[in-house]
């Protein structure tokens, strides 16, 4: 049997706290499964090179048996030839005292010239992955000034909320978080989003009758999911790079390799409209995978409750989007 061809995975942002936790796992088999050898383009900005050399170096120390080659390097267009996929992680993160169009200008530079470059030279196939914050708009960023990359090829993560909420309520009732399926984050990965059990099941029965706490499913259950990030920050001193991280090769792995029947995950992919969200938006929907493509599950009842919060966090989506091409129009008139 012919051995199994090397797949390219970028990490941009690669030297920073996420890029650190996700490259190995990526190595170890997380994201591509355990038979699967990969070679690691990892990207930084120029500030970052010596950190980057630094995470090259453990790579090559590990002696990580799938793990085929390593690139760096600080110039998109020498990083991203050939890649497969691409995990986004780098971005311009929000400052103490900046403005939401402050960050959303930064954004739209980075993912305007990382798209330029991913056009020109990724695989045709490739699948691209967006982590850095605001995830649902800069993987719109991308897409674009992309063209020719397929729309349903990029999509952002919320896989971290909907991994939290499974925690969540495992740990509310006492199980295996193997023993939770099918919640689902609806909308923008920020404090709109919306967690939703009412599809959910812990060992087979609905999440609703296991917990018999509605006031908690509907409080302190939602709360807590929506602001976990900040908790977290709050807790460690920095963002949750371990779970981002292993959430990311979750996304992926479900994308390429396929969901298990009968369950549903959470992915931030480009609205067709469904479920009243606006379209045009990177939008978190509950999906299933086959075959490396996704498909947005359909028929799920939702009540008035629920649609009302789809609403709130579509709002935001479209607001994002306006400020996003406004900063992309300012940008090229510079």
């Amino acid at each position: 049997m012919a051995p199994q061809k090397a797949i390219r995975v970028l990490v941009t942002g690669a030297a920073g706290q996420i890029g650190y936790a996700l490259c190995p796992q990526i190595a170890r088999g997380a994201m591509l499964g355990p038979d699967t050898p990969v070679i690691l383009h990892l990207l930084d900005i120029p500030p970052a090179a010596a950190a980057l050399e630094g995470v090259r170096m453990e790579l090559v120390d590990a002696a990580l048996p799938l793990l085929q080659g390593v690139v760096t390097g600080t110039d998109p267009e020498d990083v991203c030839k050939g890649v497969d996929i691409a995990v986004m992680v780098g971005g311009f993160p929000r400052k103490q005292g900046m403005e939401r169009k402050d960050v959303m200008a930064k954004n739209v530079s980075i993912y305007k010239s990382q798209a330029a470059a991913l056009e020109k030279h990724a695989s045709k196939n490739l699948k691209v992955l967006v982590v850095a914050n605001p995830a649902n708009t800069n993987a719109l960023i991308l897409k674009e000034n992309a063209p020719s990359i397929p729309a349903e090829n990029i999509t952002c993560l919320t896989r971290l909320d909907h991994n939290r909420a499974l925690g969540q309520i495992a740990e509310k009732v006492g199980v295996h978080v193997t023993s939770v399926k099918n919640v689902i984050i609806w909308g923008n990965h920020s404090s709109t989003q919306y967690p939703d059990v009412n599809h959910g099941t812990v060992d087979g029965k609905p999440i609703r009758e296991v917990v018999r706490n509605d006031a908690y499913l509907e409080g302190e259950f939602v709360s807590t999911v929506q602001q976990r990030g900040a908790a977290i920050i709050k807790a460690r001193g920095f963002s949750s790079a371990l779970s981002a991280a292993s959430s990311a090769c979750d996304h992926v792995r479900d994308w390429v390799l396929g969901t298990p029947e009968g369950t549903f995950v959470s992915m931030g992919v480009v609205s067709d409209g469904s479920y009243g969200a606006p379209e045009g938006v990177v939008f978190s929907f509950p999906v299933t995978c086959k075959d490396g493509k996704w498909q947005i599950v359909q028929g799920l009842p939702l009540d008035d409750a629920s649609a009302a919060k789809l609403k709130t966090t579509g709002d935001e989506l479209v607001e994002e989007k306006a400020l996003a091409l406004q900063c992309l129009e300012e940008a090229e008139k510079v």
